[in-house]
Order: structure tokens, then C-alpha cells, then sequence
């Protein structure tokens, strides 16, 4: 009997399931895509990058050259901060939807929207202000994955990159977002460490490897803010229409 009621969960689980896969391949599809194609001015990307620079210089918090002046001195160190950026962003946000449409579809709905309302205000930033990263400013940091490793491009080929999305860091962003639903749907304290660890670590990576300012990053975070208040918003209507998923 418990047998037949797990199959029949199943069963009426997967066509959701999958209709949840295609929204989330099509929002990324659209994502890669739309931003591959707003590439702009190299000159006035660099422009606007020397402009954060000057700002954060004016905030004192240009702590980039600080950040990446130990990754540059060890190898190790170097190592972890690359795999941090490479393998702890995509990999982790669809490892973690999987299980979270799985197994908690509510926390799955609100990732999914804020990442679409996040992603969508980024797609909006990226093209009215585009931003050379550190490794491209001429500032005298270096791109520390390109260098020591090929495997960033089989994960976002350079057809689908704009090389000057910098601001906002989604990079740091998301995995906040990925950080907070892992909390929300799990009692497991190794995992909730993890949640809490992750973005703070991805924080530190992508500055350490010149691929966002300080700045971006805390754009990064405010933008995610909003998606996810956006998504809670959109719960709560689900909640009173009787449609939130169990």
C-alpha cells in the first residue's frame, strides 16, 4: 500500500516537475542569451570601471588589490578561490533546485522567482551600465581563472558571456538566494552552515579572482533582496489562492 501511494506521488509529481524544468532552462536560455547579446564599448565599459574604482577609493573600501595580493603569493589559495567561482555557482543553484523541486517544492517556487526577478533587473543593469571587471580594467589585478584553468568556459561559453556584466554580481547574489532556501527547508545543521558559508566564500572569490568589485557584489546583494521580497510577495498570493504546492 505504501508502495502504490510513493508511485502515485510520483507519478503526479513529474509532469510539475518537468513544466518547472522548462521555465527554469528557458529563464537561464534567456538569461546567457540576452546578456551574450548586449555586449557594449570596451572603452565605455572601462570608463564606468575606473568610475567605481574612484568610488570605492572615495568610500575607502577598495580592498581589491588586498583580496587577490594572497591568492597571487599561493597557489593553494589560488586553487580554492577558482573552484569557488567556477563549481560553486551553476553546479550548486541546479544540484540545489533539483532537490528543492523535489523534495520542497514552496522554497523551490520562491528560488525560482526571486532568480527570475533578480536575473531580470540585472539583464536591465548590464545593458544601462556596463562594466569592465577588474581583470579587464587595466588596474593591475589578474584573471586568475582564465589562467589556471579551461573549465569556466565549458560552463559558460564565450557565445553566451558578456565580458562587461560586472555590476550587479549575480555570481554573489544567487548563491545567497541559494544559501536562504537551503535554510528555509532544511533542520540539518551541517546544512545550514553550508547555506550561511557559501555566499560569504563566493564573496570573497570573486573579488579575489578580479572578476567583480566590491561594489558589484553589494549590488549583487541588494538586487536579490528585492527578488526575493518580490517572490515572498507572489507566495503569499499562491497561499491565499489555495495553489501553494505541499
Amino acid at each position: 500500500m505504501e508502495v502504490s501511494r510513493v508511485t502515485a506521488m510520483t507519478r503526479s509529481r513529474v509532469p510539475w516537475i518537468l513544466g518547472q524544468a522548462a521555465v527554469v532552462a528557458l529563464g537561464v536560455f534567456a538569461y546567457f542569451r540576452i546578456r551574450g547579446l548586449t555586449e557594449a564599448s570596451f572603452h565605455v565599459a572601462r570608463e564606468h570601471a575606473h568610475r567605481i574604482v574612484d568610488f570605492e577609493k572615495a568610500l575607502d573600501i577598495y580592498v581589491e588589490p588586498a583580496m587577490q595580493r594572497p591568492v597571487d603569493s599561493s597557489e593553494a589559495l589560488e586553487a580554492l578561490a577558482n573552484w569557488i567561482y567556477i563549481w560553486g555557482h551553476w553546479p550548486v543553484i541546479i544540484v540545489t533546485m533539483v532537490w528543492l523541486v523535489w523534495r520542497h517544492r514552496p522554497q523551490f517556487l520562491v528560488l525560482r522567482d526571486a532568480m527570475l526577478v533578480s536575473g531580470g533587473l540585472g539583464m536591465i543593469v548590464f545593458v544601462s551600465y556596463p562594466v569592465a571587471p577588474p581583470r579587464l580594467a587595466g588596474i593591475g589585478l589578474v584573471d586568475t581563472v582564465t589562467e589556471s584553468s579551461d573549465s569556466y568556459r565549458y560552463l559558460q561559453p564565450p557565445a553566451f558571456v558578456n565580458q562587461y556584466a560586472a555590476m550587479p554580481s549575480l555570481h554573489v547574489g544567487w548563491d545567497l538566494l541559494v544559501g536562504m532556501a537551503i535554510f528555509s527547508a532544511t533542520t540539518s545543521l551541517v546544512l545550514r552552515v553550508l547555506a550561511c558559508t557559501m555566499p560569504a566564500l563566493m564573496a570573497w572569490a570573486v573579488i579575489a579572482t578580479a572578476n567583480h568589485y566590491t561594489v558589484d557584489v553589494l549590488a549583487g546583494i541588494a538586487l536579490v533582496i528585492v527578488g526575493h521580497f518580490v517572490a515572498l510577495a507572489l507566495q503569499r498570493r499562491r497561499l491565499r489562492r489555495g495553489r501553494e504546492p505541499a
